[in-house]
């Protein structure tokens, strides 16, 4: 592990080789799981906001769970996340040629929005776990991404390197800068 700022990184985000392959996992981690995305109460507010922009890209049942149930909900802990519709799948999916697609994430390419999506589902696999006095930012393993792994491996990128953007949009270029520099030097 190592340490930025008020960050401790795990050595899987350098030793792990990562890159998504939608055609083969179809967008499995918007649909599967116990409970929705984290998210912080800046971003439910933005949501909130923003909801009658993104509505159009979203399905019939999420704009229903939406309208009953707002943007957000609670998961076991009492975290924020995305809500689920059937217990299953993220309120904000839609589907394209069969793979799930964010509805947020449609509205901030069409420029409707200036929100891309939650920052979790950005980073994902990587997980943040929130502390007092830092972030744990932790590599999440999880069998749908099997394929991934071995896209990964075979164009050899590694977790960091293909997760820079949303790394840089949580933490900063400077502190992204400072974990390459840190992962050279190891």
């Amino acid at each position: 592990m190592i340490s930025i700022n008020n960050t401790i990184i795990s050595d899987d985000l350098k030793d792990i080789c990562f890159v998504c392959d939608l055609k083969k996992c179809k967008g499995a981690c918007c649909v599967e799981g116990d409970a929705g995305a984290p998210m912080d109460a800046e971003e439910i507010s933005i949501l909130e906001d923003e909801i009658e922009l993104i509505k159009p890209y979203m399905t019939e049942a999420g704009i229903t769970a939406v309208e009953n149930n707002g943007v957000f909900d609670y998961d076991e802990w009492g975290n924020f996340v995305t809500p689920l519709v059937n217990h299953r799948e993220c309120i904000f999916v839609y589907f394209e040629e069969e793979i799930a697609k964010c509805a947020i994430e449609k509205a901030w390419e069409q420029k409707k929005i200036k929100f891309q999506k939650p920052v979790s589902c950005h980073l994902y696999p990587i997980r943040i776990q929130n502390y007092k006095d830092f972030d744990a930012v932790n590599y999440h393993k999880w069998q749908i991404c099997d394929k991934a792994l071995l896209h990964g491996k075979r164009l050899d990128v590694k977790l960091f390197e293909f997760l820079k953007e949303p790394l840089i949009r949580k933490y900063g270029k400077k502190w992204y800068k400072e974990l390459v520099m840190a992962y050279k030097k190891v």
